[in-house]
């Protein structure tokens, strides 16, 4: 038992940065910054805009997106000051480690594996929704049984229906080659994602420019068509309407659903160790990408519901289809482009996250450090778990409906984010004289607000999450003491010492 709380000091942490198998020193703030915000503009504003406004929200989703950015806030202020005092790989994961234990690091590294690869899938599935909006300009279209998951959610009846599609091939076809690009190297990687970046920014800005001239105020009204609220307590709910599949609808369940278009600050963080200098630049890529994409959600949302009524707003790519309808083929290419361009940013920052997450579960022993640890001895990437990442996040993309996706992602991010700002508040307190480069202001009000947001959040999502969670926890359990608990290097039965960062050299006997 004592073993399931066992934490690993700080001086562990650092010394993991040392050694043979640590991954290579190279981004700087500017490159942090933009794998920030790589991650979180994209899909928030190329797809999650259209399903939330058109499901839960109406036009009051551009309150949802301050709702759901002011639960970041907080939580991206206590994650800038854990990354700033243990500049390691694992994020969230390894700052549970140093304070929760055991394992409370284990649920959220599991946790954590979920974002980050349900998220992708989710991501690509969009990106395959404006690749075929683009190609579709051009007379080329992919066959029926190609070009979706077999089954789809229908939210007005709240059931699972039949297409005629086998599989979504566009999303396994980008998901593959950004797994190869990955492998590569994080130099490479950067520097394809900075290029995306810039791309889709531009985008982003001439979308507000160009439609603020094609907006109409009269689709503003009703501003709340479902109301404010829609809060629920376990799939009752407790303020708000219910809709016809039982799930809250109203503007904070839209913030709840809304909230995977923030996910990716956070992913700055888990490379920190590729960080030339980590206690400064993730500190500022965590709050300057947040800062940069939370204007940019507000503006966008706000153009895209004036242009068109959030009623009649398209699910798969919202931003092209509105412009379409306002009599702007022109644009319509333009934004697809960007779209496809911003979208491929975000899988490929997400699916760079996972594999890093895994590495610092496998250099615990957590998981089978063989595989999942393994670095390649010329890239300095961990290969073997990035291109398992890939073959997972193809099969969950091809074969899941885009809606299905969006809802499974949140309910675990939001678990993992209020256990950070718990860890924040215990840290001051057992580890007050740790050498912080960054602290978070207003402590404890500031991670007190973070917990407080994000299990209002957690709360407004439907009762299926929490299912899917229990189920994802169960199995990560089965996982935990089937295998990483008796292996773990905590573990006092094992009693060979391990050199820092010679997790990955060899399996324990």
């Amino acid at each position: 038992m004592s073993q399931l709380f066992a934490k690993k000091s700080l001086q562990v942490l650092l010394d993991e940065m040392e050694g043979g198998n640590r991954l290579r020193r190279i981004l700087g703030p500017v490159q942090l910054t933009s794998l920030g915000v790589g991650c979180i503009v994209g899909v928030g504003i190329f797809v999650v805009t259209g399903a939330v406004a058109h499901d839960q929200t109406g036009p009051a989703m551009m309150l949802s997106f301050a709702v759901a950015g002011l639960a970041c806030v907080f939580s991206a202020l206590c994650y800038a000051e854990f990354a700033s005092m243990v500049p390691v790989a694992g994020s969230a994961y390894t700052y549970a480690y140093a304070t929760l234990g055991e394992l409370l690091a284990w649920i959220i590294g599991w946790d954590l594996v979920l974002e980050y690869g349900v998220g992708a899938a989710f991501v690509a599935n969009g990106w395959s929704s404006y690749f075929q909006d683009f190609i579709g300009m051009f007379g080329v279209h992919v066959p029926d049984t190609l070009r979706q998951a077999p089954f789809d959610f229908d939210a007005k009846t709240g059931l699972l229906q039949a297409t005629a599609g086998i599989c979504n091939l566009p999303a396994i076809v980008i998901t593959a080659i950004i797994a190869l690009i990955l492998v590569k190297g994080i130099r490479e990687s950067a520097s394809f994602n900075a290029g995306m970046v810039a791309l889709k920014v531009v985008i982003v800005l001439f979308v507000v420019a160009v439609g603020a001239f094609y907006v109409n105020p009269q689709n503003w009204h009703p501003f709340a068509p479902y109301g404010y609220t829609g809060l629920s307590f376990f799939g009752h709910t407790v303020f708000g309407q219910t809709g016809a599949d039982g799930k809250p609808l109203g503007m904070l369940a839209g913030a709840a659903i809304s909230f995977i278009a923030f996910i990716g600050f956070d992913s700055v963080s888990t490379h920190a160790e590729e960080a030339r200098n980590p206690r400064r630049d993730v500190p500022i890529g965590i709050i300057a990408s947040l800062l940069i994409c939370t204007l940019l959600y507000a503006a966008v949302s706000a153009v895209l519901t004036g242009m068109v009524p959030y009623n009649e707003l398209d699910i798969g790519a919202p931003v092209s289809k509105a412009f379409a309808r306002a009599g702007l083929p022109w644009a319509q290419f333009i934004i697809s482009l960007g779209a496809l361009a911003g979208i491929t940013s975000v899988l490929l920052v997400l699916m760079l996250s996972q594999p890093r997450v895994l590495l610092a579960m496998a250099r615990d022993r957590l998981l089978p450090a063989s595989f999942f640890g393994a670095v390649h001895p010329r890239f300095r990437t961990p290969w073997k778990s990035t291109l398992l990442t890939g073959l997972c996040v193809s099969i969950l993309a091809g074969l899941l409906p885009l809606r299905f996706l969006m809802e499974l992602v949140n309910i675990g991010t939001l678990l993992a984010f209020a256990i950070v700002c718990a860890s924040v508040l215990i840290m001051r307190r057992t580890h007050p004289e740790a050498a912080r480069a960054f602290r978070a202001p207003l402590v404890p009000l500031v991670p007190i607000l973070g917990i407080a947001f994000c299990v209002l959040l957690m709360f407004s999502l439907p009762w299926q999450n929490w299912l899917r969670l229990g189920v994802w926890l169960v199995i990560g359990f089965v996982v935990y003491f089937g295998y990483g608990h008796r292996r773990s290097t905590l573990n006092p039965r094992n009693a060979v010492t391990l050199p820092a960062g010679a997790a990955a050299a060899s399996p324990r006997r």
